[in-house]
């Protein structure tokens, strides 16, 4: 197998020092257990951060790298303050609550996005200085979101994974986020994105949508020339290490002796970090309902929660551990006796053998959070109990339960319904319980993180081999356009030489564009057409009175000297609008913010003021409608940039190139500049030696590429002064 580098915030290591010695010991985690055996098996390297090492002797440090090197393990060396402000800061105080929907959390500004970006470009870095020919690259985590993108900067060839361990939040909430362009594009870099549900999926493509105006195809995205795929990947847990666990007579010692503490009352459990996503307050208020409004269950329930410390330097998580030992407080307050407590709450980190022990010997787990990506421990409580007994309870925004069907559903925001799943689990008649459980176990062991890591890596070693089409840009087309006796220069205007407005109307030319193409046409060895989409009024209203070429409806009609008559192409027909016109009317009437524009001899429904995603939804159903409709007539249906229009079969900007260089002295050189679909068809025409540009980043057949109208106006006033 191709060799596998890692790239992760953190190295699958902890770093403890004993008296005079350290020690490099390996992580047991989910993440650390499942990429181990892929690590291993290629030969690979893992690159993080191996923790604060600042404090070791120069011997001890000698002896860590050392250790470190043995398990292939690359460390980069974060400062306190990267640590402060990479990590804790953007990482945990910026992009941690906004995808996990708690825009209140969210600083009011996010000072720390340039340390943020100068770790991404410090891991980047790295990995281009380790990377041979034939790696594979595989990125984890919201904490390196701009690493997929700097990487396909170095390395442009290199096949390169990133998965997203935490939720990925809707358009609207991630459109919230001053840096989220940047983020988004990051991401872009790799070739396969991976997340745990197809909700996180469809959120992802909603903002690529949304901000980028990028279109994703069921599972693809065009970007810069290449394919991007997206997919999702549900992750699992080393299930067969959690069951055996579960069997060993230490761990069987511990149930028996739990329960025997909990003699004549059912166990409840939770365990979680100590994090505000759990949903640990709403839990203990469900609880509360419940002895609160059925006192039958007063003495007889015993609720034992695990909070793990977490980010404990963070004033918002002291602040929230406060919240919960309040309520514990007022619960065991309230329902409490001198022999026992309702809650059980412990406040520390177990190890794998007491978490065992904890769900084997549960009536009823309870996994609540109000969001989370995945929640592994809903899946570690089932590989643990081969008895096949006890009740998952589950929240709907975990992305365990999307898989988990067999689970009592929750939705943690209503305390009330809470309380109802808490008994219904409880009160639950053991042949159901067991037919739940077996259920879970077989999801759980089917889909365990073997089957994540395979499935993941599968696919990205299977996409088609990583072939970036390098573009020339705007000095070299510079170059070779200075270089000819005489130019004969082609040029779309939507998109290419001004960027779109919100109505056609509303992008006319502005004085600036209008000095340009003077100057340009002021040069007696330049020659120059405007070739567009727009109706033959509107273009004769715009350039008029310029000496150059007029090309409109995509050349339907032309006017090739001022004072010309407008031809239109001989035998195209405009019968079939009557059936095109209602269709487009009846999307028009209820798509808000839409609209049809009637031509000489085409239809166009403009959705450029229509929310993104649900005009892009629209979009696509009438194209197939129109495709249905039209599917044995000479009509084609042409997507355009937040357009669909329906023109004559064989109307095409490609006829215009021979109309355009006709009667032009030898020697002159064609160029053609355009951003969209229709341009590919005048690029397709040119002749051998002619110039094609593509302003923009969608795939095209054109040799040169530039980012925009701004840069195609700058190479243009470059020619001028040239």
């Amino acid at each position: 197998m191709p060799r596998l580098l890692l790239v992760s915030n953190r190295l699958p290591v902890t770093v403890k020092v004993e008296k005079d010695s350290v020690a490099v010991v390996l992580s047991s985690g989910g993440l650390a257990t499942g990429l181990r055996r892929p690590h291993e098996r290629s030969g690979g390297l893992w690159i993080g951060w191996p923790g604060d090492v600042s404090r070791l002797s120069e011997t001890q440090r000698t002896q860590v790298e050392a250790r470190l090197a043995e398990e292939r393990c690359v460390p980069i060396h974060l400062s306190p303050s990267e640590v402060s402000r990479y990590y804790e800061g953007y990482s945990n105080r910026v992009l941690w609550p906004l995808c996990h929907y708690m825009l209140e959390r969210v600083p009011r500004q996010d000072r720390d996005w340039e340390v943020y970006r100068k770790v991404n470009e410090r891991f980047a870095d790295l990995v281009a200085r380790h990377y041979q020919p034939g790696d594979t690259i595989w990125v984890h985590d919201y904490q390196l979101m701009l690493v997929p993108g700097l990487l396909r900067q170095r390395l442009p060839e290199a096949r390169i994974g990133y998965f997203h361990h935490i939720p990925f939040p809707s358009s609207e909430i991630f459109r919230t986020l001053p840096r989220r362009e940047a983020l988004l594009k990051g991401l872009l870099g790799a070739d396969l994105i991976g997340f745990h549900t197809v909700s996180y999926v469809r959120h992802f493509s909603g903002s690529l949508l949304r901000q980028l105006g990028l279109d994703t195809d069921v599972d693809r995205i065009m970007w810069e020339g290449r394919q991007v795929r997206v997919g999702a990947f549900p992750m699992g847990i080393d299930t067969e290490a959690f069951e055996s666990l579960a069997k060993e007579p230490s761990v069987l010692e511990e149930v028996a002796s739990l329960r025997r503490s909990a003699e004549g009352q059912r166990i409840l459990l939770g365990i979680d970090r100590l994090d505000y996503t759990k949903g640990i307050p709403r839990r203990l208020l469900a609880v509360q309902r419940l002895l609160e409004r059925e006192p039958a269950w007063r003495g007889r329930l015993r609720f034992i929660q695990v909070a793990v410390p977490s980010r404990t330097q963070v004033s918002e998580y002291a602040t929230y551990r406060e919240q919960v030992n309040e309520l514990v407080g007022r619960i065991n307050g309230q329902y409490g006796t001198t022999q026992n407590v309702p809650v059980h709450y412990l406040y520390r980190s177990f190890n794998e053998k007491q978490l065992a022990g904890l769900y084997r010997a549960a009536d009823v787990m309870l996994v609540t959070p109000v969001r989370d990506g995945m929640n592994l421990v809903a899946k570690e409580f089932c590989a643990a109990r081969p008895d096949d007994d006890g009740v998952l309870v589950l929240s709907e925004f975990a992305g365990a339960a999307d898989e988990l069907h067999r689970a009592v559903s929750v939705n943690p925001y209503d305390v009330e319904k809470a309380a109802d799943a808490i008994e219904e689990a409880l009160e639950m008649g053991e042949p159901e319980r067991r037919e739940r459980m077996r259920a879970l176990r077989a999801q759980v062991k089917a889909h365990d993180v073997h089957w994540w890591v395979s499935s993941f890596l599968g696919r990205l070693q299977g996409l088609p081999s990583v072939s970036v089409r390098k573009f020339q840009g705007a000095t070299e087309a510079l170059e070779v356009m200075k270089s000819a006796e005489r130019l004969a220069l082609m040029l779309d205007y939507d998109g290419t030489l001004v960027g779109f407005a919100r109505r056609p109307e509303l992008a006319a030319p502005d004085d600036a564009l209008r000095e340009l193409l003077a100057k340009l046409l002021a040069r007696p060895d330049l020659f120059v057409s405007v070739v567009s989409g727009r109706p033959k009024e509107t273009l004769e209203a715009w350039f008029g009175t310029l000496n150059m070429g007029l090309y409109a409806e995509h050349g339907l009609w032309s006017r090739p000297k001022p004072g010309d008559t407008w031809k239109m192409l001989e035998g195209v027909s405009a019968e079939w609008k009557d059936a095109a016109r209602p269709v487009l009317d009846e999307f028009a009437a209820r798509v808000p913010g839409s609209f049809v524009e009637e031509k000489s001899a085409s239809l166009a429904w403009h959705y450029r003021q229509v929310d993104p995603e649900f005009g892009a939804l629209q979009s696509r159903e009438l194209r197939l409608k129109l495709a249905e409709t039209f599917a044995r007539r000479p009509v084609d249906v042409l997507p355009g940039d937040k357009v669909v229009e329906v023109r004559p079969h064989g109307v095409h900007k490609g006829r215009v190139v021979e109309g355009v260089l006709r009667g032009l002295p030898p020697g002159t050189r064609a160029v053609a500049i355009g951003d969209d679909r229709t341009d590919e068809d005048l690029f397709e025409a040119m002749p051998e030696d002619g110039l094609t540009i593509h302003a923009g980043n969608k795939p095209t057949r054109a040799t040169y590429r530039v980012s925009g109208p701004e840069e195609v106006r700058k190479l243009l006033a470059a020619l001028v002064a040239s």
